[in-house]
């Protein structure tokens, strides 16, 4: 009997956590896509973005103007 309930308990568990670990993953994909961006980004971590010219504080590249056209 203990032995159905720590089983029982082990698959909650693990249930659990990988609907969380799941979960999140859409959820910061939908706020990423949702956020708005600055008007200049470094060629080499896109992920760096401003509202001005400057230089990239990763690698010191020259910040240039994103590009806003829409492939469709």
């Amino acid at each position: 009997m203990k032995r159905s309930i720590i089983i029982l308990a082990l698959a909650i568990i693990s249930l659990s956590a990988f609907n969380a670990c799941s979960g999140n993953n859409k959820t910061d994909k939908a706020t990423e896509s949702k956020q708005k961006k600055g008007k200049y980004t470094c060629t080499m971590h896109p992920d760096v973005s401003a509202d001005k010219p400057g230089v990239c504080p990763k690698c010191g590249m020259e910040l240039v103007e994103r590009d806003t056209t829409e492939d469709k």
